[in-house]
């Protein structure tokens, strides 16, 4: 079969293999992605999946490092590729029983006056807390997501050098569930604050992992949806790629990594043809695929497999059912704030803190809720392209186990099932937007855990992390310390995915890393410089 020659092979078009490949591509490499899919771009997808011109982010629909990234001004995506982020200044709005709406903007003032309505004490509280962690975010956290991370006990060492390190730290060492019963005193209050933190895979009760929480809590006010649809996001990284004659097969049926003397040469697909690489072999799919199926057990030592096999994937994924509708949701709670009805998240279904947390503990066990909860999100109520004009496209995305206690995962694809579980949603988005009824629901698609894993291979179990955030899978250990700085056993082959550090959800930290991993390993010379955020937190000595 053929053989043709590259720099670098890249595994996974996904936003960080596209990252890793735009960087290197434009310092002169000769770069080709294998995308297993036909489409590039992996959870940056949009589209076309109930009736025509009704456009669904069916995967990446929150951006919430767009401010961060460096990517974005280093290949000026907006000017030169007409790339636009919306930022909606109501961010977050959770109807309550009494007909009253919390609500989160990116004004932290007018988030505590709402606050306020239900607790002064609690607006108190969030202003201080929201100062304290937009300070780490700027001076610590951001950056951090765009360097190498550190053994524990050096970032610990660090951290206890400063002010702000010694409160990160104390952070650490608490449950989400501490901070937020620390914090606040409102049920309400509570029950949105513990969602915003948690929702994308940190557990109310998991110590050791609590520097995400400032995080996410900084986050929550800085959720950005992409003007066209996620899918433009990786259009433009992918023309960029071209531009710089980097290459692309799809539908590439990957066989192994061709390992040889303990080096990695290259990639061969299942009909033989092999693609060699002279300088590096990246993976950005899941710590599974990438060792124990393409580099092969042989080629490893006991320990690492024995490393890989202790992986964790996550607790939850995310049960989605995609809606065109006929008109906008009208939410009984704007009648005493208009703006709810522009609000760009919701959050349905809970009337108190008990209730959510019991949630995740049934999910713990394989149970899904009958009364479950979710977030809710109308794209083309900011963005009029993503439907017909007067109409509205819907996501209702609910977290559910990828194991069924009474079916296992097999359930998940029974069509009586999935639509009893689309009524339910249903249902419950007309108690608080009435207008909603039935009738107006024009279609919609499901996407369950299950889906998750059969559309994309690398969300082992519907992981759409690629594994969960646990404090032996973060830092220095993400996904382990012979892999830790996108290096790896096999000489020539690095890692970059959402399996390493800082993680997933479309940060863009990963490919970041990793292409600055691999140029410094490959002695390719850098055409990009350090974001001033890092420059300025290594001069605070926040990082190395």
């Amino acid at each position: 079969m053929a053989t043709y020659e590259y720099d670098i092979v890249i595994i996974g078009s996904g936003p960080n293999g596209l990252e890793i490949a735009a960087y290197l591509a434009k310092a002169g490499q000769k770069v080709l992605l294998l995308e297993k899919r036909y489409e590039a771009g992996g959870g940056l997808a949009t589209e076309q999946i109930t009736l025509p011109d009704y456009f669904h982010n069916t995967h990446a629909v929150f951006h919430m490092m767009v401010d961060y990234a460096p990517i974005y001004q280093d290949f000026d995506l907006e000017a030169t590729y007409g790339l636009t982020h919306i930022l909606p200044e109501l961010q977050w709005a959770m109807p309550t029983p009494d007909g009253r709406c919390l609500c989160v903007y990116n004004d932290p003032e007018k988030t505590a006056q709402s606050i306020a309505q239900y607790s002064q004490k609690d607006a108190d509280s969030f202003r201080d807390l929201y100062a304290e962690c937009d300070e780490m975010m700027r001076e610590m956290l951001g950056p951090q997501t765009f360097v190498k991370p550190e053994p524990a006990p050096l970032m610990a060492a660090r951290a206890e050098m400063s002010e702000l390190g010694r409160k990160l730290t104390d952070y650490s060492e608490k449950t989400p569930e501490d901070v937020i019963k620390e914090r606040f005193e409102n049920d309400h209050v509570r029950t949105l604050m513990m969602y915003t933190v948690c929702h994308w895979g940190l557990d109310y009760s998991q110590s050791g992992v609590g520097y995400l929480i400032p995080l996410y809590f900084n986050r929550m006010s800085n959720y950005r949806l992409t003007k066209g649809g996620s899918h433009r996001v990786s259009n433009a990284i992918l023309k960029n790629v071209f531009e710089n004659q980097g290459q692309i097969r799809t539908s590439a049926q990957i066989k192994r990594i061709i390992v040889e003397n303990g080096a990695a040469k290259g990639v061969e697909l299942e009909d033989g043809t092999r693609y060699m690489a002279s300088k590096a072999v990246v993976s950005t799919i899941d710590l599974h695929q990438t060792f124990l199926k393409y580099v092969g057990v042989e080629n490893l030592e006991e320990d690492f497999i024995a490393m890989c096999n202790s992986w964790q994937w996550e607790k939850w994924s995310l049960l989605d059912l995609h809606l065109a509708l006929a008109e906008p949701p009208r939410f009984k709670a704007a009648e005493s704030n208009p703006d709810i009805n522009k609000a760009f998240m919701y959050v349905l279904g809970y009337d108190s803190c008990d209730e959510l947390l019991k949630e995740w503990d049934m999910m713990a066990t394989g149970e899904l809720p009958e009364t479950a909860g979710y977030i809710a999100t109308f794209p083309s109520v900011h963005d009029p392209y993503q439907a017909p004009e007067g109409r509205s496209s819907g996501l209702l995305s609910q977290m559910a186990p990828y194991e069924l206690k009474d079916g296992g995962h097999e359930k998940w694809l029974k069509y009586n099932y999935r639509k009893e579980l689309a009524e339910y949603q249903l249902r419950t988005l007309e108690k608080y937007a009435p207008n909603i009824t039935p009738d107006k629901a024009l279609w919609w698609n499901i996407t369950t855990p299950a889906d998750i894993q059969n559309k994309f291979a690398n969300m082992v179990r519907g992981s759409y992390k690629q594994g969960q955030y646990h404090p032996l899978q973060m830092g220095f250990l993400r996904p382990n310390q012979e892999c830790s700085h996108n290096v790896t056993p096999i000489k020539n082959l690095f890692v970059g995915g959402a399996g390493v550090w800082p993680g997933g959800c479309v940060i863009w930290g990963p490919g970041y890393n990793c292409a600055t991993t691999i140029a410094e390993e490959c002695g390719i010379e850098k055409w990009w410089q350090e974001p001033e955020s890092v420059i300025k937190a290594r001069e605070n000595g926040y990082i190395l």
